[in-house]
C-alpha cells in the first residue's frame, strides 16, 4: 500500500514538473475574478470584472462571465483582453 501512495505521489509530482509557467497560473486563476477589456477597432467596448471564472464559448472565438457590477451574464466576441 506504502509502494503504491509512494507511486502516484511521485507521479503527481512529475506531472507538475512537466506544466510549464502559463499552465500552472491558469490553474492558479481557476474561479478567479478576472479583469476584461474588449476592443473594435481599436476601440474600447467592453470594461468589466467578472465575479469568478470567464468561460469561452465554444466553437466559438467568444466569451461569457458573470459582472461583477450588475451580477447579470455577459457574453461577448472580438478581441478582447482578459487578465486574472
Amino acid at each position: 500500500m506504502k509502494l503504491l501512495l509512494g507511486s502516484v505521489t511521485v507521479l503527481g509530482l512529475l506531472s507538475l514538473g512537466a506544466c510549464s509557467n502559463a499552465d500552472m497560473a491558469q490553474m492558479g486563476a481557476m474561479g478567479s475574478p478576472a479583469h476584461i477589456q474588449c476592443f473594435s477597432g481599436g476601440v474600447l467596448i467592453l470594461d468589466a470584472t467578472s465575479t469568478g471564472k470567464v468561460s469561452t464559448e465554444n466553437e466559438s472565438d467568444g466569451w461569457y462571465f458573470e459582472d461583477a457590477a450588475t451580477h447579470r451574464l455577459v457574453r461577448v466576441s472580438g478581441d478582447c483582453v482578459i487578465k486574472n
